[in-house]
């Protein structure tokens, strides 16, 4: 009898399998197609975080499709691990991816509360990886027995340390923040480890509904959810009485939220698209990678706070003179919408700033206010240099052969022109002042001795060396450009002007030092930018005593920088630039270990009014920036270094030849190597040759500016 009752169960319970494994089979059958495959399984890798670092360590702006910093369990706080666990599965470490007795119980309580099976669920910490990995957030049977299916397979495929680090890389938090460790930086401004037993309870307590529980929408609830899980931790026995009442105590604090645009938006987002031209959207959204720049974030602070400070007073004066004069009609002709109105009433700027010897972009500010405008002047605009361009064309003719001393006449010229007609170039004054040597013509900026110059050494010798020293745009070769007539970009310009301190050698600037991939592996490195020989040493070194002219000599267009109230004593040289009814106003200049160039003006291409000159607009942010930049970045003082092989002649400065000792005024010049005058001075032969000129003639002498240009 026992024997029969023994088969019969053997047998009930054989049936009982074989029923049991034939409807798991056909429920496998049926929804096997929507399960991830093991590829799938194997490689979840959610989307992560491109943040963008300054050369001194600061994050300057992260770029995501989702907001995530993963980390490993290690680095996860030990509260949020508990927290998670008392709240949402307490079984997590006993069960093998659904929780039986969970389920039964929630059953139970859904029926016997709700009257129905629907209501509150029992998804275990895998299956809401699950859900969130590879399934949509239907509530209907077929889903949630994939779910389940799904969270088996995970529990095969993974460890439960490796199944909680994907949970806390991959679930939302709210404001944008997916994973712990963004939601950490987005909410209170630290790492996740960082975070104390109530920070944690928080950011758990907002899985449940990132938007209803918000702490920053609706504080009151954020509070309630935090204080339920911290309730919970210490119905675990995950937390002491005494740690839950000091946690409940505790006020939520959070930290201000961040702009999006983040730090130097101009250039991050300069980065961004060379980033995504370069590797694709997929490798800067999805994958992540971890880009170091060059930019220093003390000086691009420092950078925006002078051209914001000095655009707003800029902006005052235009505003004042347009009330008390307003433009004619012709003024707004082509003006017909708001953005047009916008592009011709509001002041704009841009500044860059590079070390010469690197390329390295230390400051870039593209525009007033990136929210407003994403137009970046700095590198997309086009504008025209006016004079700022006339140390290429003199550069052209020092490495020809012309020197310094070359006198050319500053009077009323007019220049036959290809279809046969004459153009007369005047000067920014509309004067006149005779004779005077091309170092005079480039310091006092004037137009007719450069078109002399130019018209010397041909347009297209000009244009070529323009392009040697690193300007990319369309340059037309007509006599028009010792004017600046051709657009050209500003970092264009400031990586020009490198030249010159880099004793000839053109560097490419770069904003990106290093770039490293997800897996920590290196996809683009670089210590500075390419090098190319632009010029000689020894022109290079001319150019530099003849450009500090333009600040050193009384009548040089930049000696305001040397003046009260700016007062800049370090060596340094440049060039001031305005273009035509003072539309553009540029300048570029530099000392031995920084260069900087500065523009200001409307996006309209209309006037900024009579006078606003370089010298009056943009020479004195650009004074400001270099002094503060060069105390940031605690540079000593160096002067430019005069290569052996560069003369310096004493020159008489009657009769411009070698100077004798009976010579009243002898100046020191630079010549490059072979170009120096080789005649003594025939007038001042002895002693008695040296008596002065006439009262008014020698008057007219004294007033030229001159000096000894040395190094």
């Amino acid at each position: 009898m026992v024997k029969y009752y023994v088969v019969r169960v053997l047998l009930y319970c054989t049936i009982c399998v074989c029923l049991y494994a034939g409807v798991g089979a056909a429920i496998v059958f049926k929804f096997k197609d929507g399960l991830p495959s093991f590829a799938e399984l194997e490689n979840v890798d959610p989307a992560r975080t491109t943040n963008i670092y300054s050369a001194d360590g600061k994050i300057l702006r992260k770029f995501w499709a989702q907001r995530r910093d993963p980390i490993t369990y290690d680095r996860l706080p030990e509260a949020a691990i508990d927290a998670l666990i008392s709240t949402e599965d307490q079984h997590f470490w006993r069960h093998w991816g659904v929780s039986i007795p969970d389920i039964i119980r929630v059953v139970m309580r859904n029926l016997w509360v709700e009257g129905s099976l629907k209501g509150h669920g029992a998804s275990t910490i895998t299956q809401q990886l699950a859900r969130n990995l590879f399934l949509t957030r239907e509530q209907t049977f077929s889903r949630k027995i994939q779910e389940q299916m799904t969270a088996v397979l995970l529990e095969r495929t993974y460890t439960k340390r490796e199944i909680i680090e994907k949970y806390f890389n991959l679930m939302l938090f709210g404001r944008g923040a997916h994973g712990i460790e963004a939601a950490a930086q987005r909410f209170f401004g630290k790492r996740s480890k960082e975070m104390t037993a109530d920070e944690c309870a928080l950011l758990v307590g907002l899985l449940k509904g990132p938007y209803y529980y918000s702490p920053v929408n609706h504080p009151r609830r954020a509070k309630e959810r935090r204080d339920l899980v911290l309730r919970q931790m210490l119905r675990t026995g995950r937390l002491t009485q005494s740690d839950f009442r000091s946690a409940r105590l505790r006020p939520i604090l959070l930290k201000p939220l961040e702009e999006e645009t983040g730090a130097a938006p101009y250039f991050t987002e300069y980065v961004r698209q060379y980033i995504e031209k370069t590797y694709g959207v997929a490798q800067l959204y999805q994958d992540g990678v971890s880009v170091y720049t060059t930019l220093d974030s003390r000086v691009q602070r420092i950078a925006e706070q002078v051209l914001d400070r000095r655009l707003a007073e800029v902006q005052r004066t235009v505003d004042e003179r347009r009330r008390r004069t307003p433009p004619d009609s012709t003024f707004w002709e082509g003006i017909e919408t708001a953005a047009d109105t916008v592009a011709a009433t509001v002041v704009q700027g841009a500044l860059v700033a590079l070390d010469p010897r690197t390329g390295h972009i230390l400051a870039m500010v593209g525009g007033r206010d990136f929210a407003e405008s994403k137009f970046n002047r700095a590198v997309q605009a086009l504008r025209q240099p006016g004079s700022s361009f006339k140390p290429f064309i003199y550069t052209a003719a020092i490495d020809k052969g012309l020197t310094p001393t070359l006198r050319l006449p500053d009077t009323a010229v007019s220049i036959e022109m290809a279809d046969g007609t004459y153009w007369q170039p005047e000067n920014y004054d509309r004067k006149f002042l005779g004779w005077m040597t091309m170092r005079e013509g480039l310091f006092m900026s004037r137009n007719v001795v450069t078109t002399q110059v130019l018209q010397r050494i041909g347009p297209r010798t000009g244009v070529r060396y323009a392009r040697k020293l690193g300007i990319s745009g369309r340059i037309r070769p007509y006599l028009s450009l010792a004017m600046g007539t051709s657009e050209v970009y500003l970092l264009d310009m400031v990586s020009a002007y490198g030249v010159y301190p880099n004793r000839g050698i053109h560097v490419d600037p770069i904003g990106i030092t290093r770039i490293y991939g997800k897996t920590g592996e290196v996809l683009e490195e670089q210590v500075q930018g390419k090098e190319s020989v632009a010029l000689s040493a020894e022109t290079a070194a001319v150019m530099v005593s003849m450009m500090r002219s333009v600040m050193d000599e009384p009548r040089g267009t930049g000696h305001g920088a040397r003046r009260f109230p700016y007062r800049f004593r370090r060596p340094a040289a440049g060039k001031t630039g305005t273009t035509q009814n003072f539309a553009d106003t540029w300048f570029v200049g530099f000392t031995p270990q920084l260069v900087a160039g500065v523009w200001v003006g409307f996006d309209a291409k209309v006037s900024l009014g009579d006078r606003m000159s370089g010298a009056v607009v943009a020479l004195p942010i650009w004074t400001n920036f270099m002094k503060r930049a060069h105390e940031a970045l605690n540079l000593p003082v160096e002067d430019f270094e005069r290569p052996a092989s560069v003369p310096l002649v004493e020159i008489c400065n009657e009769t411009y030849d070698v100077a004798t000792i009976y010579c009243p005024s002898p100046f020191g010049e630079v010549f490059v190597p072979g170009t120096e005058p080789g005649r003594t001075c025939p007038t001042h032969t002895s002693k008695g040759s040296a008596v002065p000129r006439p009262t008014a003639k020698r008057k007219q002498k004294d007033d030229k500016p001159r000096g000894s240009y040395q190094f």
